[in-house]
């Protein structure tokens, strides 16, 4: 779609070479800058939603400190089962 604009506003600039009216050459202007102004932001919008992440893998606090308890306790369980080095 931001193609399409792209190619309108450079049709509505063509448009404004070739017109003699000045009435003509200005609305034809003013859409090429708006048409040009949307055809920019809509692809920048795309680039923004492609690069942004999904939302339904955020974790919440919650999940986040059940998730760090787990890490915690398999930490200690570990240090626990493994025999003290001692110095000869």
């Amino acid at each position: 779609m931001p193609w399409v604009y792209l190619l309108l506003a450079a049709a509505a600039f063509v448009l404004a070479l070739k017109t003699n009216s000045p009435a003509i050459l200005a609305v034809s202007l003013l859409a090429a800058l708006g048409l040009m102004i949307a055809g920019v932001m809509s692809l920048l919008a795309r680039r923004l939603d492609n690069t942004s992440r999904d939302v339904s893998v955020i974790i919440d606090p919650v999940e986040l400190r059940r998730l760090r308890q787990q890490a915690e306790a398999r930490k200690l369980a570990a240090a626990a089962t493994q025999p003290e080095n001692t110095p000869r």
